[in-house]
């Protein structure tokens, strides 16, 4: 089959985001992975900013991971992917001037899409890792974002947080986040149909949910009714490579029977070391709970 051009696929997910269908996104951390999801008739794939920190670094989801880390990573996906597949761009790693610099980068890597958040991040001294930058600041992101790109089928989504803001404050962030141009909104920590309805009426560009597998969004054919294309329900796949590594090791030292037998949450909580890097927070950055 002949291979596609990252265009042909940036154009399979434009179509996406315009068939009236909400379609699942694929964990795509590694070239293979890619393949495999391709191959197993996944529409599209993501490449989380957590799972890229982990497949990295070994390192929790703490904005440690650098650009050209990341690029590095989506690059090799970029290279044999023939599924679309969405770059998890954080902050775009800076202020707006470095979010050029971000698609420029993600955009020679491949990518179909990638979403860029309203989080202040890396955390600040004496700020809380989910506090958010303005609005005006998150505008001159995406505007920022619009005029890095090249290939215009290039989607840009921009993010936001509904688990901090009222629902009020998500509705006048992606209303102008959508004013300002993007392609579709990717919106975290909706809780309930009735929280993205009241949302979801008062825009017209594509939505993209991170539900972390919330049972109470789980109706696909409700969620497309909505306006919802794109559902990030996590990156079970990644985590279960975590799983199959370590008990194959296990197996290799004989160590089957030994009731040291980790969970994959408990694996990436084990070998990330996370306590060390809240203490160094602490200790440094004066970090507020």
């Amino acid at each position: 089959m002949p291979k596609k051009s990252h265009t042909a696929l940036r154009n399979n997910f434009r179509q996406l985001l315009a068939t009236p269908a909400c379609f699942e996104t694929a964990s795509v951390f590694d070239p293979m992975s890619a393949r495999i999801a391709a191959d197993l008739g996944f529409e599209v794939g993501i490449l989380g900013g957590s799972v890229a920190s982990l497949q990295v670094l070994a390192a929790p989801d703490f904005a440690l991971i650098t650009l050209s880390e990341f690029v590095e990573q989506a690059t090799r996906i970029g290279r044999v992917a023939q599924l679309p597949f969405i770059a998890d761009a954080d902050h775009g790693y800076g202020n707006a001037l470095n979010v050029m610099r971000t698609v420029e980068e993600l955009e020679r890597a491949g990518v179909a899409a990638l979403t860029i958040e309203d989080t202040l991040l890396p955390a600040q001294f004496g700020r809380k890792s989910t506090d958010l930058i303005s609005i005006d600041e998150g505008i001159g992101k995406i505007k920022a974002a619009l005029e890095a790109r090249v290939d215009p089928a290039l989607s840009i989504i921009a993010r936001t947080n509904a688990g901090v803001l009222s629902t009020e404050d998500v509705i006048k962030r992606t209303q102008a986040y959508e004013k300002a141009g993007a392609d579709g909104i990717c919106i975290v920590g909706i809780d309930d149909f009735a929280q993205l309805e009241q949302i979801s009426e008062k825009l017209t560009v594509p939505l993209m949910l991170v539900t972390y597998g919330n049972p109470k969004l789980n109706d696909s054919q409700r969620l497309a009714s909505l306006g919802v294309r794109i559902v990030v329900a996590g990156h079970a796949a990644y985590f279960a490579s975590i799983k199959a590594t370590y008990d194959s090791l296990r197996a290799q030292r004989h160590l089957t029977n030994s009731t040291n037998n980790l969970s994959a949450t408990e694996l990436t909580h084990t070998y990330t070391q996370p306590e060390d890097y809240v203490a160094w927070a602490k200790e440094f950055m004066d970090v507020k709970e």
